[in-house]
């Protein structure tokens, strides 16, 4: 499957799970865009290790991936979750010291499979989160302290949930009766193509970290968080500009 058919099939389970209130079935199709993802990226890697010769196109690339403006709070939970979305999609990322960009390094179509996911969960992730802010359920631990606790639990669900996703294929293509030969060692070749990209782009210096010191910590928040994370299910992109705004103190 080519990158533009796999991006066109995510986007109709993202409709199919906006048309479903079952938290079971919006699951279900969650998973299912992980899993297409995850196998249409095996079956590229696997093309990949036949072919004679590489096109611009099947080596890996860097592309920024903006996250906001600079002085936005809140700009390191949007972070979090773009790379635990990008872990599951093995995409390397380095963040920009304001979080206010990222770096992302991988194969085109697991960009574009990253980014398709962070689209719709950063829009689900903000709503939640205003939800929760509006009952008062947060008090009396400040709104902003409770905000970036809820998006950072958020973050860590999806990412846990995506990854699970991501293995259940990675298992069908490897060891499951519908395996294709040479899955195994293609997987092998392009992780360590991607990490030998990695360490040639990458300038990085030091650690990104998603919280401070002086973030404060919410156990409510974080559970709430947590909750939302787990019903989250997959949307339409158009919102994702409508996300990214300050959060409120």
């Amino acid at each position: 499957m080519s990158d533009d058919k796999m991006l066109a099939r995510i986007a109709a389970l993202l409709r199919q799970a906006e048309n479903t209130d079952n938290p079971h079935e919006a699951e279900a199709f969650m998973s299912a865009a992980q899993r297409l993802a995850t196998t249409t990226s095996i079956d590229l890697a696997v093309a990949r290790a036949h072919s004679k010769e590489r096109s611009p196109a099947q080596v890996p690339v860097q592309r920024t991936i903006t996250i906001g403006e600079a002085g936005s709070k809140g700009l390191r939970t949007y972070v979090q979750l773009f790379v635990a979305i990008a872990v599951a999609n093995d995409v390397k990322c380095d963040v920009a010291s304001n979080s206010t960009f990222v770096y992302a390094y991988g194969f085109a179509e697991d960009i574009d499979a990253t980014h398709a996911l962070y689209a719709s969960l950063v829009v689900q992730m903000v709503k939640a989160s205003d939800a929760y802010i509006a009952t008062g359920e947060h008090r009396p631990t400040p709104t902003i302290t409770a905000r970036l606790n809820f998006h950072l639990a958020f973050g860590a669900r999806i990412g846990q949930r995506l990854a699970e996703a991501r293995e259940e294929a990675r298992a069908a293509a490897t060891t499951g009766r519908d395996q294709q030969p040479g899955t195994a060692i293609a997987l092998r070749n392009k992780d360590v193509e991607l990490k030998s990209f990695y360490r040639e782009a990458s300038k990085a210096r030091g650690t990104w970290r998603a919280t401070s010191a002086s973030a404060g910590y919410s156990s409510a928040a974080r559970r709430a968080g947590d909750r939302a994370g787990r019903r989250a299910r997959l949307g339409p992109s158009t919102e994702l500009t409508g996300a990214r705004r300050p959060l409120n103190r």
